[in-house]
């Protein structure tokens, strides 16, 4: 069966257990969101869900984005995702809302992460950088040996250095769901997930379970 809905961060929380433990919680506002497309096998090779998410003015979208969302007599919306599925049990037109999770799912939420702009060895992955004392005045940060001389004579591509750091696609797995509320369209989940508040999440079924 299909599970997957399109949100926002809305922050961070912690609720306390029956013993007493408090737990983080992070707070999505999870849609509703519409059935914008089904693709099935036999026409597309694979089976998946597009989910619209967040009315906006219809100036904003494209002629052809208008005319998609038009099919099934659907409002403007800012977020078309797709989501894999198994097998599908929506048809085009149908909303779905936080309903289909419930306390004690295991779910992936994926969310782009915040971005740091450029950051050096020591920040971006954990480098020792230099020794702190014996005259090393302008060392401490620095990423130390690059390659090597006549052999290779040159720094392999991806070798870990200073650059961009985050504004990444990442993935939180296996979050179990602790707190659904379906009159304010709030999916609770334990620990954190990525990006900054009001970031746009895709919550799925989780793949571990």
């Amino acid at each position: 069966m299909f599970k997957g809905l399109i949100g926002r961060k809305i922050g961070m929380t912690q609720i306390f257990d029956e013993d007493g433990l408090a737990i983080p919680v992070t707070i999505i506002e999870a849609g509703p969101c519409y059935v914008t497309q089904v693709r099935m096998p036999e026409k597309d090779g694979y089976s998946a869900v597009q989910l619209g998410f967040e009315e906006t003015k219809p100036k904003r979208l494209t002629g052809g984005e208008l005319g998609h969302l038009k099919r099934n007599e659907l409002p403007p919306l800012r977020f078309l995702r797709e989501f894999r599925a198994k097998s599908v049990q929506v048809t085009e037109g149908d909303v779905v809302k936080v309903d289909q999770f419930a306390i004690g799912d295991r779910v992936d939420v994926v969310g782009t992460s915040k971005g740091r702009g450029f950051q050096g060895g020591v920040r971006r992955y954990h480098f020792a950088g230099g020794p702190k004392t014996h005259g090393a005045s302008d060392r401490e940060r620095a990423p130390g040996s690059r390659s090597s001389g006549t052999t290779p004579g040159r720094v392999f591509k991806g070798s870990r250095g200073a650059g961009h750091m985050g504004n990444d696609r990442v993935t939180a797995q296996n979050l179990k769901v602790v707190l659904v509320d379906v009159e304010r369209n709030l999916l609770g989940v334990r620990g954190a997930v990525p990006g900054a508040r009001n970031g746009l999440v895709l919550v799925k079924e989780g793949r571990k379970q």
